[in-house]
This record gives structure tokens, sequence and C-alpha cells, in this order.
């Protein structure tokens, strides 16, 4: 399991197991590549992200939402897509961060994400993005964009 620090450390798990921990770095970088693919899936061509906007996408000159990074954001596909939530607790009481959410038929552990906001809007966003690509494979020639802010 990888798990990112406070610190952004490679530290082994809590459980006493030797896992490494994602950086801060790369956990970022996943966020925005999450962002890209959804994004994407909306219907958005040709997305840039510029050096002086770091993790910022651009369409054109439209700034891009957040998804996994802001609530505004990441609250729009929650009520567009009505993805059900539910919290499950760890395998014990000392475990707490080994618990999950569960966004629709997505799982994520609470322990890969900084704090349960970002695992919350991870598991919302990749809810959505499977929803997408499943409403595409299911019907392609009736896949237009879903997307709220369109």
């Amino acid at each position: 399991m990888t798990r990112l620090s406070q610190a952004g450390a490679c530290e082994p798990a809590s459980s006493g197991e030797s896992h490494m921990r994602m950086s801060d770095e790369q956990y970022f970088r996943t966020c925005v590549a999450r962002e890209r693919h959804l994004a994407h899936l909306l219907g958005h061509q040709q997305i840039e992200e510029c050096y002086e906007t770091a993790g910022t996408l651009w369409a054109g000159a439209q700034a891009l939402p957040q998804w996994t990074r802001d609530w505004g954001a990441c609250g729009s596909l929650l009520a567009k897509y009505r993805v059900p939530i539910t919290f499950e607790p760890g395998a014990t009481a000392n475990d707490g961060d080994a618990g999950t959410v569960r966004a629709g038929e997505t799982r994520v552990t609470l322990g890969d994400h900084p704090n349960p906001d970002r695992a919350l809007m991870m598991a919302i966003v990749r809810e959505v993005i499977r929803q997408l690509e499943h409403h595409r494979s299911a019907r392609p020639e009736q896949a237009a964009p879903l997307h709220p802010h369109l």
C-alpha cells in the first residue's frame, strides 16, 4: 500500500509492514492526472498545463476545475452524478487510517491520502470516471459529454 505522509517522507505504514509512502509531488501529479482524464471524458480537447500555473489544467483560455482538490468542483460532480457515499471502518479500532470510503462502486483506502477529505474527493472523481467510461462503452454513438459546467 502506498501512502502519503504529511511531510511527504517515505515511511513504513503504521501496521508494521514495510510500505513506502507516496511523496507529496507524486500525489499531486496523480491528482492532476485524474483531473486530466476526467476532463477528456467530459469532452474537453487540447488540455494543457502551463509552467506558471502548475496543477491548473487549461482548455484554451478556460481553467478547468480541480475536482480532486477543491470541494466546490468536486461537489458539483457529487450532485450531478448522484454518487452514494459510505465510510467503512478499518480492520481494528486502532487502525483508523485503514478504513475506506466507498463512492458508488469505487473504494478508496483512507490511509492512501493525506486526509479523509482528499480520499473522498478522489473516490468521487474515480467513480465519475468509471461511470463515464461505462457510459461510453455501453453506448459509443450516444456518448455525449456529461459535464456539470457546460
